[in-house]
């Protein structure tokens, strides 16, 4: 008879931790699997029960962040345009994003990913893949094409200048209202009109 697995308390939890304190403390090419497990007090098979491999410790939490954003498309009002459906549902994933993640471990992930050009292939990997996540929902809702595609693609880029603005701010402000800065910098510019300068808080 097969020895039943012994279960690990937070063994997803403690793994992220352990790679990232290596990460910052060995460099990320020097850390192997073999090191996060034993630096977390697991074993490489318990590791790769959670990740393919340590690059996807870095996304552990993309599943989440793309079932928020596809359920809050789902939910949203009949009344509202396509683009204000898909920035309300990146903006609840801006502020679930904040309110679950340290942003110190944000800042040190976001340096990770700047430098690591392996982790960039991942990274724009899982966006394609919330890209057509975001599509598949607007189809749901009747949303054509090319509106449709335009529209996750969109979004795409407004979440990602509004977490480079958060990231980079010396003190910590809301996630959610970058994003809507960067949806009214994209309106302005669509409908003909002239961009903002940023505020002087989201250049500090």
């Amino acid at each position: 008879m097969a020895a039943m697995a012994r279960w690990e308390p937070d063994a997803r939890g403690r793994l992220e931790k352990a790679a990232m304190e290596l990460f910052q403390k060995r460099g990320y090419v020097q850390t192997t699997v073999e090191d996060i497990a034993a630096h977390a007090g697991l074993t490489e098979r318990t590791f790769f029960r959670y990740f393919t491999d340590k690059r996807e410790v870095l996304f552990s939490g993309s599943k989440d962040l793309e079932q928020t954003i596809v359920e809050r498309i789902q939910s949203a009002s009949g009344e509202a345009s396509t683009l204000e459906v898909v920035v309300g549902a990146f903006e609840a994933a801006g502020a679930a994003l904040q309110e679950r993640r340290d942003l110190n471990f944000v800042r040190a992930r976001y340096a990770l990913v700047s430098k690591h050009s392996e982790i960039q292939e991942r990274e724009l990997i899982k966006l394609a893949s919330l890209a057509a996540a975001v599509t598949k929902a607007l189809h749901a809702r009747g949303v054509a094409e090319p509106a449709a595609s335009l529209a996750a693609e969109a979004g795409i880029a407004i979440f990602k200048i509004g977490f480079e603005r958060w990231v980079r701010e010396r003190k910590q402000h809301d996630f959610a209202a970058h994003i809507r800065e960067a949806a009214a910098t994209l309106q302005a510019l669509t409908s003909g009109g002239k961009a903002q300068a940023a505020p002087a808080r989201a250049r500090r």
